[in-house]
């Protein structure tokens, strides 16, 4: 089976998304998706945009927001890889996506992404603002990619 790369739209990716996805809904807002397919049907989405933490957020950074497969083999290192790249051409320097500390993050190393270290985790509710915890709260791990 040949994977490949298409463009999908926001809506699309979003949709996938929720469906798929083992522990998270689709972000709410994003710059754009790329999508692949194995000939007959997406199998996988990858979401690019801002990045969440404010201190990243550089105008040179980017952040993979959700990346999504219905489990096909390679799918997720092939859009970690796709996603370097068209943030790359758009001028990005920086690329960065987070992964919960017991997932091993294998795609992402053979996409030739750095793990930089632990990066948070916790809930995010607050005495003065509380929420109810819909998403693991663990520790989280830090990866990149950067020119």
């Amino acid at each position: 089976m040949t994977l490949e790369l298409q463009p999908i739209t926001l809506k699309e990716a979003y949709f996938f998304i929720d469906q798929h996805h083992r522990h998270h809904k689709a972000p709410v807002g994003a710059k754009f998706a790329i999508g692949v397919n194995d000939g007959q049907k997406v199998v996988g989405v990858i979401v690019i945009g801002r990045p969440v933490s404010r201190h990243l957020d550089d105008t040179w950074t980017a952040e993979v927001s959700r990346c999504c497969t219905d489990g096909t083999r390679h799918a997720p290192s092939k859009l970690y890889a796709a996603a370097w790249r068209a943030t790359r051409a758009m001028g990005y320097k920086r690329l960065v996506t987070y992964t919960l500390e017991t997932e091993p993050g294998t795609s992402l190393k053979a996409a030739g992404w750095k793990l930089i270290g632990q990066a948070g985790g916790g809930s995010w509710s607050r005495t003065e603002r509380p929420r109810i915890d819909h998403y693991p709260t663990g520790q989280k791990l830090l990866w990149e990619r950067m020119v």
